[in-house]
């Protein structure tokens, strides 16, 4: 079967994407999404998007993400491309609500940017593997490892270690490398279900600017610089600790379209 797809980025972090309104794409083949998504075999992505009917009332759209390993879980890139993308099919630059694995989000545009709001996050877990390491899930599972300078940790030696480390369970964690910078954070990413470094995680960003904040190292609006590009994460501490109002922002980009063959 030939399958059409759109090749979108949001600040280097990209993906495939594919109208499957009418569910006719094979979402429990595996193999297929791993082939897709390889960069040496196939199209080469850090994962692939479904963008299916609404699977909730009141919602416009539902995002079926897949890692290039074939996992499933939440995706902030991922999800503000998702919204661009189901803005295009659409012919409008609207307001709009969407569910990914982890519950229900909404979209929008500010200019040619498009922010995304996160499910109330949970406490930031202060010095979990020493005085300088966080963990938060926004979605999915992170580490923060803060450091004097992100570009000199050895990211492919250090971020399997830490991702497979025991305390992160058996489906293990992103790793986020942090330092303060310019009145805001730089960080790097060693992502889980990719195996490698990125050039931006959505989630991690979030993560990041979170645990920049409970550190007193940053106040909302947090701007992220990744190696990709530029993102800004606000966010709203409630009394127990948690964070609400959490929106992503950034920029997202269609780079091409085309087919395949499944």
């Amino acid at each position: 079967m030939v399958y059409s797809f759109s090749k979108w980025h949001g600040t280097g972090n990209d993906f495939i994407l594919l109208d499957d309104r009418e569910r006719v794409f094979p979402a429990n083949d595996l193999e297929l999404v791993r082939r897709w998504c390889d960069r040496h075999f196939g199209i080469g992505s850090d994962g692939l998007i479904l963008v299916q009917p609404p699977g909730r009332p009141g919602t416009e759209f539902h995002m079926e993400f897949f890692n290039p390993d074939g996992s499933r879980s939440f995706c902030g890139n991922g999800s503000r491309c998702a919204f661009a993308f189901w803005s295009l099919l659409n012919g409008r630059a609207s307001d709009g609500r969407f569910t990914a694995i982890d519950g229900i989000h909404e979209g929008s545009w500010e200019g040619d940017e498009v922010i995304i709001t996160l499910p109330r996050s949970q406490c930031v877990l202060r010095c979990v593997d020493g005085p300088q390491v966080d963990a938060v899930h926004t979605g999915s599972p992170h580490e923060l490892v803060w450091v004097p300078d992100v570009e000199l940790v050895d990211i492919g030696i250090d971020g399997p270690v830490r991702r497979y480390a025991e305390r992160h369970g058996s489906g293990g964690s992103n790793v986020n490398y942090v330092q303060p910078w310019m009145h805001g954070i730089r960080m790097r990413t060693y992502e889980r279900g990719v195996e490698a470094e990125t050039l931006s995680c959505g989630s991690g960003v979030v993560a990041a600017a979170l645990s920049a904040i409970e550190r007193g190292l940053a106040k909302a609006p947090v701007r992220v610089v990744a190696r990709g590009g530029v993102l800004t994460v606000e966010a709203v501490r409630a009394e127990d600790g948690s964070y609400q109002q959490v929106r992503l922002k950034g920029p997202v980009q269609e780079v091409y379209t085309g087919t395949i063959t499944g």
